[in-house]
């Protein structure tokens, strides 16, 4: 009974179906075998079995590669035997009474999104895309709500991890599903149960569950003009919900992605969150700056705070150009900088000049200071001087000759006066007709240069007119030059090549040119070898320089040295035993033998092929 409902269940559609499906079996008869049986076994096993016979598709799906044809095909005739709405159907069992439980559940929800990728039946592709495709999502979505209370009730650590892991393999074959069929985003987007599974308080299913919204939303943008309003602003309001209740990094990152591609993809988005949410802007400031995720979180709040995408444009344009004015400003300061130690070595330099300077003129004050204090001393002394010389002359000098003697210091005195001040009026003078002199010097070099202009001028005029030209050529000079030219043409004939010739001197051209070219080659194949092999002896000569000793060597060192040439190691392994076996031999049988240097390997013996 209950195969028949499941089979009943599976095979609704109609008689369109069944004569979709009879079109289909007649255009191939090859078709997979394997298919065939596990439909006719699953037709005739119960329910309580038919979950695990579906598991055996995932085996069948392993033969044929990837994105071929085969594979295509075998996906078509798994729909065309009802085995994939039988997967659909099964989802919606209660996998407790059922082999293996949930794991089988989350086997089967992998390779329902599996059979589906990639899936386009062109004989049914009304009712695949119309009913089977969100069937099967909105079953995803339903075992995804099972695991989800599974995991929350589960009072062991191991449970809850399993089911953890569960949850997040059925939300991945969500995804998978959506990204080979996007027209579904719409469907899943506005279903209950997606807003049913973003409902929770628990951290760990938050997580994933933002990351499959993230995922819808990337996979086609355009979906948010063909949903509902109503639903945009349910999502928004689970969104910010936890944002404000979740204190993970990796929640906040992907609510605020969600928000900014919502808002990108749906303009009137934004002015519904200005209006109904106030105050959003200041809270996701205060509680997710610094969290890691600041550049989408800027974005965002400058979204909400300008209100509209030119805005924000123009807020990009002004910070670019800041951000430019800033990098300039920034490269100047730093040149600056660099150029700091040397401006500082300068003005240090300036500095003590300047300090050198001032003591220089310091001390040059204070000479001139003592100078004139020293000759107001002198002057002083001296006049002391001079008036006790008098005195003492006027006490020698007899009452008679003292009016004489006072006349003549008088006249005297009136000589030194007179004479200063005839100097100073000299000097007086001699400064202000000091500019007229140089003036009238100017003057005379300015006339002695105009008189040697003028006189050049005049003499080049009188040469023009006194040029005539050169004279014509004679009869006898023409004659004499006819002469000379047949002379030259007669003693330098040009000679005549035939063509014959011409062709002859090109194929001897060609040849020699040929020859040269072959032996440049050769030459070059010559130096070219020369090169590898002086090459091989500086890599051999740098190994061996370097080599650690043999009780630091290991099977790496070893490796270093093993030669790449067949023949040059067989010649080496060959001296090798040549000389040990010597050295191991008793001491007499080497008597008279020269020893061999195994070393010494002739050209002649080993043809070494260098391999480059």
């Amino acid at each position: 009974m209950a195969a028949c409902s499941l089979g009943s269940s599976a095979s609704e559609g109609g008689a369109t179906k069944r004569n979709a499906v009879k079109d289909y079996l007649d255009q191939d008869s090859k078709r997979d075998v394997h298919v065939f049986h596990l439909a006719t076994e699953v037709a005739e096993s119960p329910d309580n079995k038919i979950p695990i016979l579906l598991l055996k598709l995932k085996d069948i799906l392993k033969g044929p590669p990837f994105g071929s044809r085969e594979l295509k095909q075998l996906k078509e005739d798994i729909y065309y035997y009802d085995l994939i709405q039988y997967c659909v159907l099964v989802l919606a069992q209660d996998f407790r009474n059922i082999r293996g439980q949930w794991f089988t559940a989350v086997q089967l929800a992998d390779i329902l999104s599996t059979v589906c990728v990639g899936l386009d039946p062109k004989n049914d592709a009304e009712e695949f895309h119309g009913k089977v495709l969100p069937l099967a999502a909105d079953n995803l979505m339903l075992l995804a709500r099972r695991l989800q209370a599974r995991f929350l009730k589960a009072d062991e650590d191991d449970d809850k991890q399993d089911f953890l892991r569960y949850f997040h393999r059925v939300t991945d074959s969500l995804c998978w599903l959506l990204s080979g069929h996007v027209q579904l985003t719409p469907h899943v987007f506005q279903s209950d149960q997606l807003l049913q599974l973003l409902l929770t308080d628990d951290m760990e299913t938050t997580v994933i569950m933002v990351s499959v919204l993230l995922n819808i939303l990337q996979l086609n943008r355009t979906l948010l003009l063909s949903v509902k309003e109503r639903s945009i602003q349910l999502i928004l309001d689970e969104i910010i919900y936890e944002l404000f209740e979740n204190t993970n990094p990796v929640i906040g990152s992907t609510c605020i992605k969600i928000m900014l591609l919502i808002v990108e993809s749906h303009p009137p988005t934004l002015q519904m969150l200005r209006n109904s949410y106030k105050g959003l802007s200041r809270l996701l400031n205060k509680l997710w700056t610094g969290r890691g995720f600041d550049e989408d979180l800027y974005q965002l709040l400058e979204l909400l705070h300008v209100g509209s995408f030119q805005g924000v444009k123009e807020q990009k344009f002004y910070r670019a150009a800041s951000l430019i004015q800033a990098t300039w400003r920034a490269h100047q300061t730093r040149k600056r900088v660099k150029k700091l130690p040397k401006v500082v070595t300068n003005l240090q330099r300036s500095f003590r000049a300047k300090r050198a300077q001032d003591a220089r003129r310091l001390e040059k004050e204070r000479e001139e200071e003592e100078l004139r204090h020293l000759l107001q001393l002198q002057r002083h002394r001296a006049l002391r001087d001079f008036r006790q010389r008098q005195l003492s002359l006027l006490e020698i000098v007899p009452a008679s000759e003292i009016a004489k003697y006072l006349k003549h210091e008088k006249e005297q005195s009136a000589m030194v006066i007179q004479k200063v001040w005839r100097g100073y009026r000299q000097r007086q003078s001699f400064s202000q007709q000091k500019s007229s002199l140089k003036k009238f010097k100017a003057a005379i070099i300015i006339q002695r240069y105009v008189l040697r202009f003028l006189e050049k001028r005049r003499n080049l005029r009188r040469d023009i007119l006194t040029w005539r030209g050169p004279k014509g050529l004679t009869d006898t000079r023409r004659q004499e030059l006819r002469a000379q030219l047949e002379n030259y043409v007669k003693h330098h004939t040009v000679t005549h090549v035939t063509e014959e010739r011409t062709k002859e001197q090109h194929a001897q051209v060609q040849e020699m040119l040929g020859q040269y070219l072959m032996r440049r080659n050769l030459e070059r194949r010559s130096e070219l070898r020369g090169e590898a092999l002086l090459a091989q002896i500086n890599t051999d000569v740098e190994l061996l320089m370097s080599a650690p000793s043999l009780k630091e060597a290991t099977e790496k060192d070893v490796e270093l040295f093993n030669c790449r040439s067949a023949p040059v190691a067989a010649r080496a392994k060959q001296c090798h035993g040549a000389m040990l076996q010597s050295v191991r031999g008793p001491w007499w049988k080497k008597l008279g033998d020269k020893m061999q240097d195994p070393d010494s390997i002739y050209a002649d013996d080993v043809d070494l092929d260098l391999v480059l």
